[in-house]
């Protein structure tokens, strides 16, 4: 049973991404520190920011609505990154890498939030929460 945010694989991906991000920034130009750069670091922690909160909350409604704050950052982290690209702020194997990423995230991020609305037939009724978190 997750009794943790911590101890979803979604989270820890999630937080793993955002340390990647950090670190691809880095090298973007400094006249972006205070656009581009800070735009897509804030993004990418408000994915797993909002899979913590989410979980934390009381009701698996009030967790799908986090779970759906969580699935929009991080498109638009996708969406900064394919900009970036452009750019030429980023190299394309490095992008292909953070890319690859995102999309596991994203599939995690679905299949739980798909679990959560539909219920699971595995567990014959709608699960808990927790019974559910602990696939995720």
């Amino acid at each position: 049973m997750a009794r943790s945010y911590r101890e979803l694989l979604v989270w820890q991906r999630a937080k793993a991404v955002a340390i990647q991000i950090y670190q691809a920034t880095e090298q973007f130009p400094k006249n972006e520190t205070y656009g581009l750069t800070s735009q897509i670091r804030r993004a990418a922690v408000s994915v797993a920011s909002n899979i913590a909160e989410g979980q934390g909350r009381l009701t698996s409604g009030e967790f799908l609505h986090f779970l759906g704050q969580a699935r929009g950052s991080l498109l638009e982290v996708d969406t900064q990154l394919a900009i970036a690209l452009d750019l030429n702020y980023l190299k394309r194997d490095r992008y292909e890498i953070l890319d690859r990423e995102i999309y596991q995230v994203l599939g995690l991020l679905n299949r739980l939030i798909d679990s959560l609305r539909k219920g699971d037939s595995q567990f014959g009724r709608k699960p808990s929460n927790s019974e559910t978190l602990k696939r995720f």
